[in-house]
């Protein structure tokens, strides 16, 4: 099974896992989760910065929440079919 695969399968036990078995799991990597800080790239900083003064300047395009939802489900469709 490769790690993409594995990945989402832990993701999914982990949403429906009782209490005592997250905390366990926790428990076991607590280091490596607090010392798993996310650094972001120089290059997305910079496209994150552009994206929020399009938003604050009116320049950006918004979507509504249902058409993110569509696009999303959409994205999805097509990587399963591969």
């Amino acid at each position: 099974m490769n790690t993409a695969n594995i990945r989402k399968q832990l993701q999914r036990y982990l949403e429906i896992a009782d209490d005592k078995k997250v905390r366990a799991i926790y428990t076991m990597m607590e280091e490596e989760i607090k010392g798993a800080d996310i650094e972001y790239s120089e290059a997305l900083k910079a496209e994150l910065d552009q994206r929020y003064e399009s938003y604050k300047t009116g320049k950006g395009k918004l979507v509504t929440h249902s058409e993110s939802k569509k696009r999303i489900n959409n994205l999805i469709k097509k990587i399963k079919q591969k």
